[in-house]
């Protein structure tokens, strides 16, 4: 596991488009499905014990911030022929055993995880209505070897901004994870730097 920060895309950015498989229902699910809903986007894995770490509290916030309109993907963008735990199979397990309540996408060629530049696992982007960048960055301050509790309280300041119509967050930190298992010969240019 190699410890990422995230990229840090620009404030106002607009969501890249994206249509993904979600496992566990079969369905493909689009961008264009939550128009007009503030949306957050994080890329997760199964085996990632950064993820491993937050999920439950993730979930919770999950519930929390969709019964407020807010539209909620996950995308694994994980080399799953090195990487089999994080396979379309297992994501659904992942979805059943931890009460995710929101489309927990597979982007199978990695183009969407390029696209957001997204780096490491978890890598969090949160869009306002317009799907306008408001908020990129970490969950919380926790660590898998820190002491730090899971609280999710940058993720959850910066939501409850973004529907209070406040500006985004001034403080806005690189999220730190395992990196993306890009597949051999197709990472992209921002990887490694």
């Amino acid at each position: 596991m190699a410890r990422t920060p995230s990229t840090m895309l620009e404030l106002g950015t607009e969501a890249p488009d994206f249509a993904l498989l979600a496992p566990a229902s079969g369905k493909i699910v689009t961008r264009q499905d939550f128009s007009g809903k503030p949306l957050l986007v994080a890329f997760i894995c199964n085996h990632c014990p950064y993820v491993i770490l937050i999920r439950e509290v993730f979930a919770q916030l999950a519930r929390d911030y969709q019964e407020r309109g807010v539209a909620i993907v996950a995308i694994n963008a994980n080399d799953v022929a090195n990487y089999p735990d994080d396979s379309p199979e297992k994501m659904v397990e992942e979805v059943n055993n931890h009460g995710y309540t929101f489309p927990y996408l597979y982007d199978e060629s990695q183009a969407v995880a390029k696209a957001y530049q997204a780096a490491c696992t978890p890598d969090l982007y949160l869009f306002d209505e317009h799907h306008k960048l408001f908020y990129r960055g970490q969950f919380d301050e926790a660590r898998p070897s820190s002491d730090v509790p899971v609280t999710g309280n940058d993720l959850r300041h910066a939501l409850d901004r973004l529907l209070d119509h406040m500006y985004p967050p001034a403080d806005q930190k690189a999220s730190l994870g395992c990196n993306i298992k890009w597949k051999a010969g197709h990472e992209p240019d921002y990887y490694g730097t």
